[in-house]
């Protein structure tokens, strides 16, 4: 263990990620020392920006003030309706999503968050949905993203013609940063609660603002622990050379470098990371993915995907590295009794188990098959998934980006390629076309 890991809710294991341990796809451990150096401006860029507090990413861990102010907010949207249906893609989105994963099934499922924009299926969530009992949280940075504005204008229509005019001011909530935009325009005309999403900060990094937040504390999670988490990641990456984002930044560079390996598997054994993995997937591709250069990310879940993607892993191209995230789980779950096999001694390695210690096992032996294999695999180990658990995983992956994209001199905070999608995508509906 590093001495960086020592305060944080999570284990940062690196070693099968080395020639040392894995053999040759491995990193060279003189070649990560060099890239720990080598991303060293990018670190004191952070801290800079830490001191002058000019990067909400960097301030928002260690603030509280905000949270105060979303207290009412959530608590009228707890109290007053059944379901409350969040518009937003992408970033809007994902952060929530692995949030809301925390909090128990039967208050997660009151909130709907429909980011995939497709029509049968919105029209078909609706239908479920009582009118007078759901709330409507529309969230666009810019104001202006296509699929938000469709959806959002979609749901008005549904409280309008269920309740009446009346209902669109008192039950949508619109988060979009200030200035002249479409849906700030909307939200003022129906006298819809506006709140300010911060123009500074972009749309995948936003899990630990407002945008990630209200929605867990909708669902009752503890906004507080999240930063808390988030917060000492980022203390240790601002004072410790050997930071977890800092260490896994190198190796992924490295890697790429040394052997091009240039695809990175996210695999939680856990189903409550499944969001986080698929919100990291966004993260590495829309950061990184630029000038010819970046990194594909893989989400994957353990233990389902041993069955579907090992195989290829294991035996196919040796072009990828691998982070097994693992959560303790060894004694949880339902108990599993042979009584029902008439103890059939083909099954005693389950005698005494439960679900929990199978996934443990499975998560521990396919890590280790996959450094067996000379595949760099890091193991991140969580002992107790909470708010500030998932807080400091959010904070590790955000940061460890910044320094990926150091490395690889790019911009980790523009998308620059998309426009033209969605300029296109105007066009056509312009002309009337589809």
């Amino acid at each position: 263990m590093s001495k960086a890991d020592r305060n944080l809710p999570f284990h940062h294991l690196t070693g099968n990620c080395f020639a040392d341990e894995v053999g040759r796809a491995g990193l060279n451990r003189a070649a990560f020392d060099a890239l720990c150096k080598e991303a060293e401006p990018a670190v004191d860029k952070l801290r800079q920006r830490y001191k002058a507090g000019d990067m909400p990413l960097l301030s928002l861990p260690g603030r509280t003030d905000d949270l105060d102010d979303l207290v009412p907010v959530a608590d009228r949207l707890r109290a007053d309706f059944d379901d409350v249906v969040v518009l937003g893609t992408g970033g809007s989105s994902l952060g929530a999503q692995a949030l809301l994963a925390l909090a128990p099934f039967e208050v997660r499922s009151r909130l709907h968050l429909p980011d995939n924009l497709d029509g049968d299926g919105f029209a078909a969530l609706l239908g479920r949905l009582t009118p007078a009992r759901t709330a409507v949280l529309a969230v666009s940075k810019s104001g202006g993203t296509a699929e938000t504005i469709a959806q959002t204008l979609a749901a008005m229509t549904w409280l309008k013609d269920g309740l009446g005019d009346d209902a669109v001011g008192k039950q949508v909530i619109a988060i979009v940063e200030p200035g002249d935009n479409v849906l700030r325009r909307l939200a003022t005309r129906w006298g819809m609660q506006i709140l300010d999403h911060d123009p500074n900060l972009g749309g995948r990094y936003t899990a630990l603002s407002l945008v990630g937040l209200l929605p867990a504390m909708i669902a009752g999670l503890d906004a507080r622990a999240v930063r808390t988490g988030a917060a000492a990641v980022l203390q240790a990456t601002l004072t410790q050379t050997d930071a977890p984002p800092i260490a896994g930044a190198a190796i992924a560079v490295g890697l790429q470098r040394a052997h091009g390996i240039s695809t990175n598997v996210v695999m939680p054994y856990c189903d409550r990371l499944e969001r986080l993995a698929v919100w990291h997937r966004q993260l590495w591709a829309e950061s990184l993915g630029k000038d010819g250069r970046g990194l594909t990310p893989i989400s994957s879940l353990g233990p389902v995907d041993q069955h579907s993607q090992l195989q290829l892993w294991l035996d196919g191209p040796a072009d990828k590295s691998f982070t097994v995230i693992e959560v303790a789980s060894q004694g949880r779950g339902p108990a599993i009794d042979l009584a029902l096999t008439g103890d059939d001694p083909a099954l005693d390695y389950l005698k005494e188990r439960t679900i929990g210690d199978v996934v443990a096992a499975e998560a521990r032996a396919t890590a280790e098959t996959l450094a067996a294999r000379g595949r760099p695999t890091r193991v991140m180990k969580i002992d107790r998934l909470d708010e500030r658990a998932l807080g400091a995983l959010l904070m590790h992956f955000m940061l460890e980006t910044v320094v990926v994209a150091h490395l690889l001199d790019v911009d980790p905070f523009d998308q620059p390629a998309v426009e033209d999608g969605k300029v296109l995508t105007r066009q056509y509906l312009a002309e009337g076309q589809s």
